[in-house]
């Protein structure tokens, strides 16, 4: 296997610090923190000072005495007290960037591979899906995404709100609206219908109006919590209308899921942690965990390293009923006995920090994970509109997700018309281009901040935004398809080793997917590859600016180019598809 970029900088570095009589451990190296001076440096020999009692500076030019002869560097000095700068050899560059090109994945370095369960999405059933579900939906498969080009098993599993409160209330709603239904009758005995009786639209008015209600009529509610009760203990008529609200709604939402180029591997909710739910109480008492507080079973979870309070995880109320604590410890005991994961990741707001923290402690303390099983809570910050408030509908409404689309779709057709004055823009175009808006509007952010969501900005085709990627990855295949480009399966880019100016940057650029990669992998940190793939698309634009590829008269030196310019599209596209959307045919 061949080492990553830095790997192999770290790898030459720490053999120089070993020849001059040094730990091999001090030869890292990082990106330089002053590219006007050097491409990249070598902090080593100040903390080798330590160890060594010695003046880093004396250290650092044993160091560059050696290296000065590696032809990885073009030059390599020292600079007081002690920095050791090294700027890379356009030759090397040539050679490592050919490489990346004819290896698989690009030459990146795969960790063991894991098996990992993510968690996202998580909308409740019956309730149109709306922009509130829109972070964890990209983020979490964004997430997935990388992980599984990394080489890991990953299985995203949509945990559903499918058993809660909300369906006593629709049930009883429907109850009082059609009286009439078999499912209502207490002498019926037959078979239930397998056709639902009523369609998605009466189930979204029905559910709103029954909410509303049941905050007003305290026998309605008392009604709806029965008919919950009568759900969770299988009462066959009410699990018969459950199933129907189920099939409705879930159809709709993949609908939408799909229309974000969102997929899921596993579509369970809380009702397949249920069965689950007798299991968690017995283990917690079993194993002297739990104690009663006030009629309720809880777990105490505080440490004494806590800095802020965490109170005790309750697991069953005073009256007995689980809690969304209790049913995710039964989804845990249950992702344990089907897939034995070596890690779960959970992609939630933010504000559920302090429940997931409780979760864990209690799986871990109760034996339901293993100590080795790492479960990891990713929250994510608010989406906001351009007033920095709550994003909301013109009327002060929550925004149904599949009206934030159409709006989106709407501004980039807007924007593609002004741009190539062409009013016949192919719809596929325009939904390639909105769903690279939205996503990447999203995750160039830290998933943990707070953002504006901005759709003038996002839909625009200049500056950091999906579009601008989009245009980039366009115009290359444009230009290899104008040039009938011949490519290789190894390139040659010999004829690229006395790059120098935009040349040299590029290749400098696509050395380093290697390591954003793998440090977007370890981070689960999507906003990485944005910020790696905007580097790139503009150094690439400079290049193309500087370079006339298409009149370039050395043969060798034109199919370089080429190769280059073939190896920066599949990087970019590799990159938009980890982010979860494609680039279109044209634009």
């Amino acid at each position: 296997m061949s080492l990553s970029f830095i790997s192999t900088l770290n790898s030459i570095l720490s053999e120089a610090f070993s020849a001059a009589g040094y730990d091999s451990k001090y030869g890292a190296v990082t990106v330089s923190n002053r590219p006007d001076l050097c491409e990249y440096q070598c902090n080593g020999a100040m903390a080798a000072a330590k160890e060594y009692h010695c003046a880093p500076f004396v250290i650092a030019e044993k160091v560059t005495s050696v290296l000065s002869e590696n032809p990885a560097f073009s030059e390599v000095s020292c600079v007081r007290p002690g920095f050791i700068n090294l700027t890379l050899s356009p030759a090397f560059l040539a050679d490592f960037t050919a490489s990346m090109a004819a290896s698989d994945g690009f030459g990146v370095e795969f960790p063991a591979p894991k098996t990992i369960i993510i968690d996202y999405g998580g909308p409740n059933v019956a309730k149109p899906l709306h922009i509130g579900h829109l972070r964890t939906a990209i983020i979490g498969e964004s997430v997935k995404r990388i992980l599984k080009y990394m080489g890991h098993t990953v299985i995203g599993d949509i945990h559903l709100g499918d058993w809660g409160l909300q369906f006593g209330l629709i049930i009883e709603e429907l109850k009082d609206r059609k009286p009439e239904l078999v499912y209502f009758d207490p002498e019926f005995s037959g078979e239930y219908p397998e056709e639902a009786p009523f369609t998605l639209s009466e189930l979204e008015e029905i559910y709103p109006a029954a909410s509303a209600r049941s905050k007003e009529d305290a026998e309605f509610m008392a009604r709806a919590h029965e008919r919950t009760f009568l759900l969770q203990h299988k009462d066959p008529a009410t699990l018969a209308l459950w199933k129907h609200i189920m099939k409705l709604s879930v159809e709709d939402e993949k609908k939408i899921y799909d229309e974000l180029d969102v997929h899921f591997d596993l579509w369970n909710g809380e009702s397949a942690a249920d069965p689950y739910v007798p299991e968690v109480v017995s283990i917690v008492k079993e194993k002297g965990l739990s104690r009663i507080s006030e009629g309720a079973l809880i777990v105490d979870v505080k440490e004494e390293s806590d800095r802020r309070e965490v109170p005790p995880c309750i697991i069953l109320k005073s009256d007995g009923a689980a809690l969304y604590q209790t049913t995710d410890l039964g989804t845990l005991i249950m992702r344990m006995r089907d897939m034995n994961p070596d890690e779960i990741i959970y992609v939630t707001d933010k504000r559920q920090e302090l429940h997931f923290t409780q979760v864990f402690r209690v799986a871990k303390k109760a034996g339901i994970v293993k100590p080795e099983t790492e479960l990891i809570h990713i929250g994510y910050g608010t989406m906001n509109g351009k007033d920095g408030k709550p994003f909301k509908t013109r009327s002060g409404g929550v925004m149904r997700l599949e009206s934030l689309l159409s709006e989106i779709y709407d501004a980039v057709r807007e924007k593609m018309k002004e741009r190539y004055q062409d009013e016949d823009i192919p719809e596929e175009t325009v939904k390639c281009v909105g769903l690279s808006a939205i996503k990447y509007g999203d995750l160039q952010n830290q998933a943990a901040k707070d953002y504006n969501f901005d759709i003038d900005r996002f839909a625009s085709f200049e500056g950091n935004t999906g579009p601008y990627i989009l245009y980039t990855i366009v115009r290359i295949r444009s230009i290899l398809k104008k040039a009938q480009a011949v490519l290789s399966e190894k390139p040659d880019f010999s004829y690229l080793s006395e790059a120098a100016g935009t040349v040299k940057a590029l290749l400098l650029s696509i050395a380093g997917f290697q390591d954003m990669i793998q440090n977007a992998a370890e981070e689960l940190a999507p906003h990485k590859v944005c910020a790696y793939i905007y580097q790139l698309s503009d150094v690439f634009n400079s290049f193309y600016h500087d370079t006339p590829v298409l009149r370039e008269e050395n043969p060798g030196k034109k199919q370089a180019y080429l190769e280059l310019l073939s190896l920066v599209e599949r990087i970019l596209s590799q990159c938009v598809g980890l982010l979860g959307f494609s680039a279109p045919d044209k634009m």
